[in-house]
């Protein structure tokens, strides 16, 4: 059973985790509702309102598979302690923050696995790295948005050439409605993934605090209620910063191609969800968006904001894994 102090330390470890998931919501809201907002089907107060109830419900629909993997698959089980987990939170919400205020869609998701990771290397060295776990999360950060850009280019590709005989006003009356319910999909397939990640997170902090067996990877119902809460909330309140960079910025889109983005951004994030790979809803949004805009004429992307886009992918895992080690510096020095 754990002692007071160490209770402590996991009850302020545990906020950390449910604000950086607040921090999460509020930085991916633009993941959620960019397209619908930025194709003016629905305003942006109504939109981030659906998007925060399709969050909290979409860890409940798609199960906890993910959350194992944050929660068990990037650090070896022995060098997961409180002090461990809490330095790698602090890494990914003070990089979150930062590339919130410049307005960039970096990868909430990558800040969290190489906040872990710093703080990992920082008490353990490569040993504390399951190096198979984060070869995946690598892997998958190069084929989510591809895929992505990918599929929603087909679909947009598909429906120009079907409808092609249409009344453009008709088209995008339809494809308005259909993107409500697609812009929904997404922001479940949003809670699914990126929710999990959190639950990992506290169910992980149980373990090494002593209050929950090792030998089941189990999330605990109050646990995802409580993650899935957080952030809901956070994408309530929405980053509107990123919303404006992914909405208007990055392409001029129409209903159909919000459609499609949103449509192949969930088909990929359900597909990652079941199989339990912990992969961005940004990255995946981001392919999906330049892939639909890309369809009507490669200009139509504005590829130089496309490339910071991706610089900011790029440094994510490794900025945010400085920031953790840094932090694990600090909490050790604290603690003597």
């Amino acid at each position: 059973m754990a002692d007071g102090s160490v209770l402590l330390i996991v009850y302020g470890a545990i906020g950390a985790a449910l604000f950086f998931d607040f921090v999460n919501g509020f930085h991916d809201a633009a993941n959620s509702i960019a397209t619908v907002v930025g194709t003016k089907v629905l305003r942006p107060l109504k939109a981030v309102a659906i998007a925060a109830a399709a969050n909290f419900a979409g860890p409940f629909i798609f199960g906890t598979a993910v959350a194992a993997t944050v929660g068990k698959g990037i650090i070896v089980p022995e060098f997961s302690t409180v002090e461990v987990i809490l330095a790698g939170l602090i890494g990914a919400i003070v990089w979150d923050l930062i590339t919130w205020w410049f307005g960039l869609p970096s990868s909430s998701s990558h800040a969290l696995i190489g906040g872990l990771v710093g703080s990992a290397l920082f008490v353990g060295g490569f040993e504390a790295i399951v190096f198979g776990g984060v070869e995946r999360v690598l892997v998958f950060m190069v084929v989510s948005p591809s895929v992505g850009f990918a599929i929603a280019a087909s679909f947009a590709v598909a429906i120009m050439f079907f409808l092609r005989k249409s009344v453009p006003g008709k088209v995008n009356k339809v494809f308005g409605r259909l993107q409500i319910a697609s812009s929904a999909f997404f922001s479940l397939t949003h809670g699914a993934n990126d929710g999990q990640k959190t639950m990992g997170v506290i169910t992980a902090l149980l373990i090494a605090g002593g209050l929950l067996q090792s030998e089941d990877f189990i999330v605990p119902l109050w646990v995802i209620i409580g993650a899935a809460a957080a952030i809901a909330l956070g994408t309530f309140f929405g980053g509107w910063r990123i919303v404006k960079t992914m909405a208007f910025r990055l392409t001029n889109l129409k209903p159909y191609q919000g459609f499609c983005a949103e449509t192949g951004g969930g088909v990929i994030l359900t597909t990652m969800a079941w199989m339990g790979i912990p992969v961005s809803t940004t990255h995946a949004i981001s392919g999906a968006i330049m892939g639909v805009g890309a369809t009507k004429r490669l200009s139509a992307v504005r590829w130089g904001l496309g490339k910071r886009i991706v610089y900011a992918w790029i440094i994510t895992i490794p900025a945010s894994a400085g920031l953790a080690a840094a932090s694990m510096w600090i909490i050790k020095a604290l603690s003597g």
